[in-house]
């Protein structure tokens, strides 16, 4: 359906033959898979929704033989296609056709842990989960968290500069990352792996390569910065009557809680109600049009509790919040997370779900969604917001039975002139992968695009690397 719609062809790569399989089989033994039936589910992206046909996936475990890897299909000219937990939503992360599939799912050693300075090295096929439960130990947390946590790696996390949940308290990855490790596309190594806080040296390559999405090399190790494990987590749940009280609850929110708040998140009842029909969970606060997370992260339990009881209080008096209900417990906070963290999940069991992933100033953040509601009317199963609203970030997500031309036509680009008229961004997380890089004009002038396709030439000329991917197909590429 998408390379119909946005007329994509195989570019003029080579084709996998029996000596290139023969090659690779020699030297990763064990770890080259050609069997359809293994080779299958690194084809199809985690919503099931693209779908490539590679017929080969290597799963090199260090740098040198990631370094062999790419310097063999440079030279031959064949296209690889990165891939980490494979959990993205835009289709980065699979073949579009054939292209070899190169894993980083057996790259996952923890290198090296500073206990003084919280700063983490790591491989970069580490899944963010295990190296939260890791620097855990140490008295440390990661700066990121995701609802796909369980799966995806730290190498991908990176490489789409995700954001998630922890952003609005410790910031983007492109400040907690201090060091990257990443091999190119002509098998050249680039270590730029520091552990530093403060390195003023010239150009800041590793910016370069967070958020390149696989298409200017391939990330193979991490330097991180990890802030220290708070002593106190609170999460309170909140009921609110519309989104201006959701918004007026933020800033009250800010303003009371100060340096501790760590989250704030909203749902509609929509997302509530598909979330307990599908995944049977269920919410303690009853009724409300709209739902906000707050989480708290500090030093000192009882001043943190006085803090959010305070707030707590001011919002209720005020009717900003109708009901809600406060967890300090790891099991009941992980249990009001949940109904945040499986919106994504509970959306699947709808059929088909068209998902846009927009930053917008904050006050507008919902208009949006009540315009495409107003604008397809029938045509869609469920038209649902949910988000970081503390960074401005809306998860906007249109479900239907099944596929259909006439519902994406109605959506796109509407929901891409939209954004651009408020000055948003088409993509505030997910990145651009295949499904939204012909749309990147709506939120970056023609010189910025132009730059990163002349960056993208210097640093892979022949293009193997991810190719079809986060940056606009030319239209005078045709069928070889």
């Amino acid at each position: 359906v998408y390379l119909e719609r946005y007329a994509v062809r195989r570019l003029p790569f080579a084709r996998l033959g029996e000596r290139d399989v023969a090659f690779f089989e020699r030297l990763l033994p064990g770890r080259a898979l050609t069997a359809q039936e293994e080779v299958k589910p690194f084809n199809v992206d985690w919503l099931k929704s693209v779908r490539g046909c590679s017929q080969l996936v290597l799963k090199p475990q260090t740098t040198a033989e990631v370094s062999q890897v790419l310097r063999y299909c440079y030279e031959k000219n064949l296209a690889v296609n990165p891939q980490g937990g494979n959990t993205g939503l835009v289709g980065g992360s699979v073949p579009v056709f054939d292209e070899i599939i190169l894993s980083t799912a057996l790259m996952n050693q923890v290198i090296s842990f500073d206990k003084v300075s919280g700063i983490l090295v790591c491989q970069a096929g580490c899944v963010l989960e295990r190296l939260n439960e890791y620097v855990e130990e140490q008295g440390f947390i990661m700066p990121l968290d995701l609802g796909a946590k369980g799966s995806c790696h730290i190498g991908g996390n990176v490489a789409t500069n995700a954001g998630g949940l922890r952003l609005l308290r410790y910031g983007s990855l492109r400040g907690t990352v201090l060091g990257l490790e990443v091999v190119l596309a002509d098998g050249s190594v680039l270590d730029c792996l520091t552990s530093l806080r403060k390195d003023n040296t010239g150009y800041d390559l590793k910016q370069l390569f967070i958020g390149s999405e696989g298409t200017l090399g391939v990330i193979t190790a991490v330097s991180i910065l990890c802030p220290q494990k708070p002593k106190a987590v609170n999460v309170a749940f909140l009921g609110c009557q519309s989104f201006a009280k959701v918004l007026e609850t933020f800033t009250t929110c800010r303003a009371m809680l100060g340096e501790i708040l760590s989250a704030y998140e909203f749902m509609d009842e929509k997302c509530m109600e598909l979330v307990e029909r599908h995944l049977k969970l269920s919410s303690p606060v009853a009724d409300s049009p709209f739902y906000v997370l707050i989480e708290t992260s500090g030093s000192n339990s009882s001043h943190d509790e006085e803090k959010l009881n305070n707030f707590l209080e001011q919002a209720m008096a005020s009717g900003l919040v109708t009901d809600g209900t406060v967890a300090t417990d790891d099991k009941k906070i992980k249990r009001l997370w949940s109904l945040r963290e499986r919106i994504t999940e509970a959306l699947t069991h709808e059929g088909y779900v068209y998902k846009y992933d927009i930053s917008l100033p904050v006050g507008k953040l919902y208009d949006l969604v009540d315009d495409m509601r107003a604008r397809l009317g029938q045509s869609a199963k469920n038209v649902v917001g949910y988000g970081h609203l503390g960074d401005g970030n809306l998860h906007l997500n249109i479900t239907a039975e099944s596929y259909s031309h006439s519902l994406l036509d109605a959506i796109e680009p509407f929901v891409y002139e939209w954004t651009a008229r408020c000055s948003g961004s088409i993509s505030a997380e997910h990145g651009l992968g295949f499904k939204k890089k012909q749309f990147i004009q709506y939120s970056k002038p023609r010189g910025a695009v132009v730059l990163m396709q002349q960056f993208k030439a210097m640093l892979d000329p022949k293009g193997i690397l991810n190719p079809y991917k986060t940056l606009p197909s030319a239209p005078e590429w045709g069928l070889c």
